[in-house]
């Protein structure tokens, strides 16, 4: 099976921004450890909000609100095959750090001491689906990736904010009322708007959407369903869907590429 890099042909370096529903964090760590055991220098770090990652998925925290500052400490850690994090502070009694303004992120890339800088740039409170307000998501203008992800198990269940964040945004956006029931379209919709899941992308970002939980036969078929959704939207909107999920690490069931006209 191919790697998430392989997958999305990720060159020699550049910036990934990860916006969308649950599992960011956990895809942004697990590509990570990719990366980094393919040789590459890697920075996590993120324009948002994380939880304190853990050892396993990341070794190394620095922490300052200087990005110089993480970049003098960053140059003890910068052999290559190396993953190391970054955040600006800790926020006190919470378990979250903050991350850093979008400048910051353009500093480090430019550093040349990391091939890929992988930023989290959205929040959803862990719920596998949202819609962004007016200030999200928070995406570098040098990202050269962007990566959506949604959760597949919001389909079938009805419009609420037990299932998505921002939910009266998102039903705007899917066409839904609330407590009407997320369909195919209605989720392909949202990932599709223009003020939905890559809000905010630069233009020159090549995009991906990532549909987690395809845990079942049952699932791994809607994922389907969704991305050929996704495939007739004009102009199109991504490059390619994967379906997958990400409880161990980047499991990919299928790759739906959508063909340019």
């Amino acid at each position: 099976m191919e790697s998430f890099a392989e997958i999305v042909g990720i060159g020699p370096g550049g910036v990934i921004s990860i916006v969308g529903g649950g599992g960011k964090t956990s895809l942004m760590f697990h590509l990570a450890r990719q990366l980094a055991y393919a040789g590459k220098r890697v920075l996590t770090t993120t324009t948002t909000k994380i939880l304190i990652p853990s050892a396993e998925q990341s070794e190394t925290l620095l922490v300052s609100q200087d990005p110089q500052v993480i970049l003098r400490q960053a140059r003890a850690h910068g052999c290559a095959g190396v993953h190391v994090s970054a955040v600006s502070s800790y926020l006190p009694h919470t378990d979250k750090l903050q991350g850093f303004p979008p400048e910051a992120i353009r500093t480090f890339e430019d550093s040349g001491l990391f091939d890929w800088v992988v930023v989290e740039a959205d929040g959803a409170a862990r719920k596998p689906l949202k819609a962004p307000a007016a200030h999200e998501p928070v995406i570098p203008e040098n990202t050269s990736i962007v990566v959506a992800l949604a959760g597949l198990e919001v389909l079938g269940r009805p419009l609420g904010e037990e299932m998505v964040f921002r939910s009266e945004l998102a039903g705007e956006l899917m066409q839904l009322s609330p407590g009407e029931t997320i369909t195919v379209p209605a989720l392909a919709r949202l990932l599709a708007h223009p003020s939905g899941a890559f809000k905010g992308a630069p233009a020159q970002a090549r995009r991906f959407v990532f549909l987690n939980k395809a845990d079942s036969p049952q699932m791994q078929e809607e994922g389907a369903a969704v991305a050929l959704q996704l495939s007739g939207a004009s102009p199109p909107v991504v490059e390619a869907v994967m379906v997958g999920q990400l409880l161990q690490g980047i499991s990919v069931h299928r790759v739906y590429a959508v063909e340019k006209p």
